[in-house]
């Protein structure tokens, strides 16, 4: 049975964890508000450019002159995985889910006899597979003194990328990131980039009509337009992955410590009583000790 001293220490230590974890609480509903338009506003975008590339590739049908970057090198023997994690922690299992997913998509890879290569993005998801995949790991990108995320990041992520595929370092890349539902909801999702996994266009799509009835033609041709488009594309990808990430988290975090804030307090109810019930069992003890005294006497 702990004494009075040692119940009063820890009512004041978990009253002091729920304040820091109402404060983070309260920051990172502040700033989801942000991430979280910003999310919205960047998935029409990719989506819409996914819908491009589709519509264009349609109208090339197989042409054998089409880019690597759609049609791939012939081969899928070495795949690049790039884990897009947070920074920090402290945000329930949100890192953790992206981190399994990858993993499990590692050990099936390997299994198979495909060598694996690993850019980690965000320091949580490094950390965690450095332990297990120390040697698969060929860059990892730090973004812990970046205060806001813009597009040059997710251009840098995109150059570095694609140079390694010029240079036939890779066959095969899927990004992994958390896809943001809303506020309690989000799904570590793969993402193939390389060779592109298009959406097929619709038969409508691929006449380039639009609801007056004009027709599109393209000026240079479609080939020219998607070998242009297809290195942009990942690049609004990753960025689209790295909104979608910083929103995830700052969700997953503010769910996260109004449950420890929740429950600190439910700790503070039951130690209080138990304190309560150990004072009240002490003076009746005391009391009874003076009444014997004065009995004997």
């Amino acid at each position: 049975m702990p004494s009075l001293k040692d119940l009063r220490n820890r009512i004041g230590s978990v009253k002091a964890t729920r304040k820091i974890t109402k404060a983070m609480q309260m920051v990172a509903a502040a700033k989801l508000r942000r991430a979280q338009d910003a999310a919205v506003a960047s998935k029409p975008y990719a989506e819409r450019m996914d819908a491009i590339l589709a519509n264009l590739n349609a109208r090339l049908g197989s042409k054998t002159s089409a880019s690597p970057l759609l049609i791939g090198t012939g081969k899928s023997d070495v795949h690049l995985l790039v884990v897009m994690t947070a920074e920090r922690g402290l945000a329930g299992a949100f890192n953790s889910n992206i981190i399994r997913m990858a993993r499990d998509h590692i050990r099936t890879l390997q299994a198979q006899g495909k060598q694996v290569k690993l850019i980690c993005v965000g320091r949580k998801g490094s950390d965690v597979l450095r332990r297990e995949f120390d040697k698969l790991i060929i860059d990892t990108v730090d973004l812990r003194s970046v205060r806001q995320l813009t597009y040059a990041h997710a251009q840098d992520i995109a150059n570095n990328v694609l140079r390694r595929f010029e240079n036939g370092e890779f066959d095969v890349m899927t990004l992994y990131f958390s896809e943001f539902k809303n506020i309690l909801t989000q799904r570590p999702k793969p993402l193939q980039l390389i060779p592109a996994r298009l959406p097929h266009a619709s038969h409508e799509e691929e006449k380039t009509v639009d609801a007056s009835g004009a027709e599109y033609t393209f000026e240079p041709d479609e080939e020219d337009i998607l070998n242009d488009l297809l290195p942009r594309n990942i690049a609004t990808q990753i960025f689209r992955a790295l909104m979608e990430n910083l929103a995830g988290f700052y969700a997953s975090q503010m769910t996260a410590m109004d449950s420890a804030t929740r429950n600190a307090g439910e700790m503070i109810d039951k130690l209080t009583l138990t304190y309560n019930r150990s004072r009240q069992a002490q003076i009746t003890k005391e009391l009874i000790e003076i009444i014997s005294g004065a009995e004997a006497l």
